[in-house]
């Protein structure tokens, strides 16, 4: 077994399966922001149930886990292929055989890895660790909304939110680009692909990453222009 890990073909079958845990895990949080759009009372009532309910609590860092272990082998198989390959040879143009997205994963892994820091810093850290007065809401409760509306609104960091809004949708162009080709590849991975089934799962790759992209850029463009 412990071969089989550290294989090669043992750490691209890990990373398939984690980025199943980063499908998963991107509904859910999906999910919980669009409330962002119902309003302040609508978006904290759903942060307090996420807070509290045990089965979120305990899906939630699994999910996280898988994700960070999703981004980890992907490092690790990408750095093992160059170094498989140190001397540079002349390679077949494959523009018109594959995707962009499914030549340049690694960057996108690396872009989208740089996006969650800095979101991980902006929200998950100041709500669990070191707080912020934007969370000070009415009782015990805390204001989860202004907390995570803030960096997408003029009125609170000026026109640094237009900056920090495109960079979210940049991360979020990367996310759905590297979903649109890892959806698919990772049931190739494990085994759950044919010829019959491999158009279907190109189809629902695209679908879900769309959904994804769509769903969290409406947020930025919602409380930049409309709100």
């Amino acid at each position: 077994m412990s071969r089989f890990i550290t294989s090669s073909i043992g750490k691209k079958f890990l990373m398939s399966i984690s980025g199943f845990f980063l499908v998963a895990f991107l509904a859910i949080h999906l999910t919980a922001n669009l409330f962002l759009l119902a309003g302040k009372e609508s978006f904290n009532k759903a942060a307090h149930f996420m807070d509290d309910n045990p089965v979120i609590q305990i899906m939630q860092p699994i999910l996280a886990i898988g994700f960070l272990l999703h981004i980890l082998y992907s490092l690790i198989v990408q750095f093992q292929n160059w170094r498989s390959r140190p001397v540079k040879y002349k390679k077949k143009d494959q523009r018109n055989e594959s995707k962009w997205s499914s030549r340049n994963m690694i960057w996108l892994g690396i872009f989208i890895f740089a996006f969650l820091v800095t979101h991980l810093m902006n929200y998950f850290i100041k709500m669990k660790f070191t707080g912020s007065p934007l969370l000070e809401g009415e009782g015990e409760a805390e204001n989860s909304y202004a907390l995570v509306s803030s960096l997408f609104t003029v009125d609170s960091i000026g026109y640094l939110a237009y900056i920090y809004s495109a960079f979210y949708v940049l991360g979020f162009v990367a996310l759905a680009l590297h979903i649109d080709h890892g959806f698919w590849s990772a049931f190739q991975t494990v085994g759950w692909s044919n010829i019959k089934w491999r158009k279907r799962l190109e189809f629902l790759g695209s679908f879900y990453a769309f959904i994804i992209f769509t769903g969290f850029t409406i947020i930025p463009i919602y409380f930049l222009f409309i709100k």
